[in-house]
């Protein structure tokens, strides 16, 4: 039986990740410090024999008994109001935390996988983005210490492979969502939904001309998992190439949750990237993935769970 360690295993895309790799027959071990992530994402596994969670800050140095053949770094603080309320976690983790989570595929001899983001291209000046396009942040901005940290990331990840041939593997992950979201996650998707189910003013930023690539959880889950299993040692993106205003986002969330709300534009953020658009022809061709479920479709499995959450 191979072993796999997850950390940020209780974060949302995390204990989606453990829910598969326990469907595909892995021990899970699952680490997290719980500073973003909720033990409610993975009560339903505690009793499983196949699962174990330690509670840990990966930013400290790991230590692990047991053979493992799998690393999968997805701790990490993942929204902007996370990433400025722990700036400092944030880089930690981005740097610490990965060179410790590096060190154990280092020891165990096991495939170490990064969760990178669609954020290290910045405000991007291509669009759609490519893997080799170098991206354009602001380090010293407010969103830089989610930004360089994941860049750092990469930039370490890769220098183990080269220097200590460690299989590596860096998915781009662009705007992920689906249940077990926090509901005072920050993120667009989140915040749309909390405030059209309450009937409160849904806050979109700018003129909400601004674009993003929303991508289900269950369609990300499966490109982490052909990612893992490639032999791609290099980043690839994965996401929904179908590109979205946030406005037109706003107004399917109001119609699908019937709510009597409106819209209320507020200042945009700093930094705030105007596009984001993958360009996934890499895990077209290389993994045969693309996402599947419709955007409403998931939109409307994610709209139940928050109302299962807003009573």
């Amino acid at each position: 039986m191979k072993r796999i360690l997850i950390t940020g295993g209780a974060g949302f895309i995390g204990s989606h990740l453990c829910d598969r790799m326990i469907k595909e027959g892995f021990e899970v071990v699952c680490m997290d410090n719980l500073i973003t992530g909720s033990k409610d994402n993975i009560r339903h596994l505690l009793e499983n024999k196949l699962f174990s969670f330690v509670n840990h800050d990966v930013s400290n140095f790991i230590k692990i008994d047991r053979p493992v053949d799998y690393v999968l770094h997805f701790a990490s603080p993942a929204s902007p109001v996370d990433y400025l309320n722990y700036p400092i976690q944030t880089l930690k983790v981005g740097s610490l935390g990965t060179h410790n989570a590096l060190g154990v595929a280092k020891e165990k001899k096991a495939v170490f996988m990064l969760a990178s983001t669609s954020e290290v291209y910045g405000d991007p000046k291509e669009h759609p983005q490519k893997e080799d396009y170098w991206g354009n942040v602001n380090c010293v901005g407010p969103r830089g210490v989610y930004d360089e940290a994941k860049r750092f990331a990469e930039a370490i990840t890769m220098a183990y492979h080269k220097v200590h041939k460690l299989e590596t593997r860096i998915i781009r992950i662009f705007n992920c969502f689906g249940p077990r979201m926090r509901i005072d996650d920050g993120r667009a998707i989140p915040n749309f939904i909390s405030q059209a189910i309450k009937e409160e003013p849904v806050t979109v930023y700018g003129s909400g001309s601004q674009t993003r690539s929303f991508c289900y959880i269950e369609d990300m889950v499966n490109g982490i998992f052909k990612l893992m299993m490639s032999n791609f040692n290099k980043p690839v993106n994965v996401g929904n190439p179908g590109e979205m205003s946030l406005m037109a986002m706003a107004e399917v969330i109001i119609k699908l949750t019937n709510s009597k709300t409106k819209i209320v534009l507020k200042p945009l953020p700093v930094d705030d990237p105007k596009v984001r658009c993958p360009n996934i022809d890499k895990a077209r061709k290389g993994l045969g993935w693309e996402a599947k479920v419709d955007v409403e479709q998931g939109l409307e499995k994610t709209i139940e769970y928050f109302k299962q959450k807003i009573k």
